[in-house]
């Protein structure tokens, strides 16, 4: 007589039960605590010791080119482009090219050159003092009395930040960004001093007007050189008619820039000092440092007993 053996179900160990789940968390309770705890004070330590950030800023309206000039564009592009000849009557893509220099070094570069104290206020700022508005320096990094910069760097860099340096500095408390509905521009600054924030909008508004308007002049003084020197090599009286109205486009170029000192940008609302922070943001950092070590101390927990459950000691 043979025995017919029926197996028995095999439980499958990727199964996961839940009631062991809760039990073994209510059991690690004690664990999850003082980690979620210990969490919770060097999250609220950490979000104080973190100084306010103010942010500034500006609404500007990009200058449109005048109809004019985008008659002239049309009728004579070719012939200006073979010149050298900047006609205007592109009013956006002087915004963009606006938008893309004030984020270069080369910007930043010239903005340091005309305001001496910016570096300072860039690299080397420990903390800004309300009661007096006045900022304090890291000593270790910049001497205030005597202008000279003390940080401790290897080769190639200097004691003194590089424009390299301050460029990437600069780019995370610069932002300006265009609404693609009205073309409106908004440039903002954010730093420990809501004096400075809002004297740096105005101040790179004002640069950036004044580079461009100086580079554009510059350009139209040497396409006037030029226009005058092929009018002196042809004879043709439709070709030199074409040229002397370039000349004229040129020079209307130069009278309106110096004209103007809001050559890029008109500013719609001009920056103010902030009253209130913009940053940290310290109850959600108290939130989230919180919530991380719960999560960590249930971790722990549940590696802790699945862990000893695989290896149970002989």
């Amino acid at each position: 007589m043979s025995n017919n053996h029926i197996p028995e179900p095999v439980a499958h160990d990727d199964e996961i039960d839940l009631k062991e789940l809760f039990t073994t968390i209510w059991a690690g309770k004690v664990l999850i605590i003082g980690v979620t705890s210990v969490f919770a004070v060097l999250a609220v330590v950490y979000a104080l010791m973190q100084p306010n950030i103010y942010r500034s800023e500006a609404l500007l309206a990009p200058v449109q080119a005048g109809d004019s000039a985008s008659s002239l564009a049309s009728r004579f592009g070719g012939l200006a482009s073979l010149a050298g000849v900047n006609l205007g009557g592109g009013g956006m893509n002087k915004t963009s090219l606006a938008i893309e220099y004030i984020q270069s070094r080369a910007f930043l570069d010239s903005f340091m050159e005309n305001r001496p104290g910016v570096l300072p206020a860039l690299m080397a700022v420990d903390k800004w003092q309300a009661g007096d508005n006045t900022l304090v320096y890291d000593e270790e990094i910049y001497d205030a009395q005597t202008r000279q910069w003390l940080r401790e760097v290897t080769a190639p860099r200097q004691p003194k930040p590089s424009v390299q340096e301050a460029h990437l500095v600069f780019k995370q408390i610069l932002s300006i960004s265009q609404d693609k509905d009205t073309s409106f521009v908004t440039l903002a600054i954010e730093h420990q001093s809501p004096y400075i924030a809002a004297q740096w909008v105005t101040w790179l508004v004002e640069d950036l007007n004044k580079l461009l308007k100086l580079k554009d002049i510059e350009q139209a003084e040497r396409s006037i050189a030029y226009l005058q020197s092929e009018i002196n090599n042809t004879s043709l009286s439709e070709m030199r008619s074409s040229l002397f109205e370039l000349i004229q486009s040129q020079t209307q170029t130069i009278m309106l820039a110096n004209a103007s000192p809001e050559y890029i940008f008109k500013t719609v609302d001009p920056a103010v000092v902030p009253e209130l922070k913009a940053k940290p943001k310290r109850a959600l950092i108290a939130v989230l440092g919180t919530l991380l070590g719960g999560m960590l101390g249930v971790l722990i927990v549940l590696v802790r007993h699945f862990t000893g459950k695989a290896h149970p000691a002989e």
